[in-house]
C-alpha cells in the first residue's frame, strides 16, 4: 500500500528530528580543496551537488575554474565510529566533460543508488560536508542537501534545480529559471533578470519570497493555506482553470488545484509559488 505525499514527509521529518537530535562526545574536522575544471568553455556548464548533512554555497565569478573547499565534520560516539564513519562515508568527483559532480555517498543512501531515496539509522555517527564553491558565472546548477544545512546561491546565471528539506534556500543576483523547493524554511530569490522560462518555488513551513525587476510580465499561480500573498506590482486576476477529472471507484472525481492565478503586465512565463503555512511576496527590487 503506499503512502500519501504528505504521511511520508511526516515520517520523514520524525525520522530527522530523532536523528539530529543525538549527542556525539568524539568529532574530527577536514578540509577539502580541489580546483576542477570544465573541459570546454563554451559550451553549457552543469554543477550538481547531492549532499545530505551540511550546507551548500555556490558563487558565480569571472573566472574558468571551478574553485572548490569543503569543510568535512566527522561527529560519533567513539574512536571506532570515526574510523567506520571514514571506512563508509565518501565524496564521490566526477568530472565528465561538462558537468562537475559532486556526490556524498553512504550507508544512508537506499541500495546506495542514486534516486533511491534516503534511509534513516543510528551508525553511531554522522559526516557533515559544508560546501563552498565558485563556478564561472554562466553555470547550470543541480544542488540537494537534506538536513542541518542551509543552500545559498549568488552571482550565478542559468538554469537551476535547488532542493532542500531541513533548511532555507536563498538565491542572490540569479538570472535563468528553474525551480527551488524546500520542507521547513524560508525560499528567498532576488533575480538579477527577469526570468524568461516558467519557474516554481515553494516551502511547507515558511515564507516564499521573489523580488524582480520593474519591467516583470509573467503569469502567477499563487497558494498558501495559512498566509498571504502580497505584491508589489499591479495585476489582474485570470480565471480559475478547470477542475480535472478523475475515477475511483466507480465514481468521477473532480480535483481543483486550488491556486489563484494573476497576471503581471502583459504576461508571460508562469511562476509558481506555494507555501502551506507562510506568505507569498512578490517584491519589485530597489535596486
Amino acid at each position: 500500500m503506499k503512502k500519501s505525499i504528505a504521511v511520508s514527509v511526516i515520517i520523514l521529518l520524525m525520522s530527522l528530528i530523532s536523528y539530529s537530535a543525538k549527542k556525539y562526545d568524539f568529532e574530527e574536522k577536514e578540509k577539502i580543496q580541489r580546483t576542477l575544471n570544465f573541459q570546454d568553455a563554451i559550451q553549457p556548464r552543469m554543477l550538481v551537488v547531492d549532499n545530505v548533512f551540511g550546507s551548500i554555497e555556490v558563487e558565480g565569478y569571472d573566472g574558468q575554474d571551478v574553485q572548490l573547499t569543503i569543510q568535512k565534520t566527522i561527529k560519533a560516539r567513539s574512536q571506532d565510529r570515526i574510523q567506520k564513519a571514514k571506512d563508509e562515508v565518501r565524496l564521490e568527483i566526477t568530472e565528465d566533460q561538462n558537468t562537475i559532480d559532486l556526490y556524498v555517498d553512504g550507508p544512508f543512501r537506499c541500495q546506495n543508488k542514486r534516486g533511491q531515496g534516503i534511509k534513516w539509522r543510528d551508525p553511531g555517527y554522522e559526516v557533515h560536508y559544508d560546501f563552498g564553491i565558485k563556478v564561472p558565472s554562466k553555470t547550470d546548477v543541480l544542488l540537494k542537501t537534506v538536513t542541518e544545512g542551509n543552500i545559498l546561491v549568488q552571482n550565478v546565471e542559468g538554469e537551476f534545480e535547488v532542493k532542500n528539506v531541513n533548511g532555507r534556500i536563498e538565491m542572490r543576483e540569479v538570472a535563468g529559471s528553474g525551480e527551488a523547493h524546500t520542507v521547513n524554511g524560508k525560499v528567498e530569490v532576488l533575480f538579477s533578470q527577469n526570468p524568461q522560462s516558467d519557474c516554481s518555488f515553494r516551502t511547507v513551513n515558511g515564507t516564499v519570497e521573489v523580488s524582480f525587476r520593474e519591467n516583470l510580465s509573467a503569469d502567477f499561480r499563487l497558494k498558501t493555506f495559512h498566509g498571504d500573498a502580497y505584491s508589489d506590482f499591479p495585476f489582474e486576476y485570470l480565471p480559475s482553470r478547470a477542475a480535472k477529472e478523475g475515477h475511483y471507484k466507480g465514481k468521477y472525481v473532480y480535483k481543483s488545484d486550488r491556486f489563484i492565478g494573476v497576471r503581471i503586465s502583459k504576461g508571460g512565463p508562469e511562476i509558481k509559488m506555494d507555501t502551506l503555512n507562510g506568505d507569498i511576496l512578490i517584491t519589485k527590487r530597489k535596486s
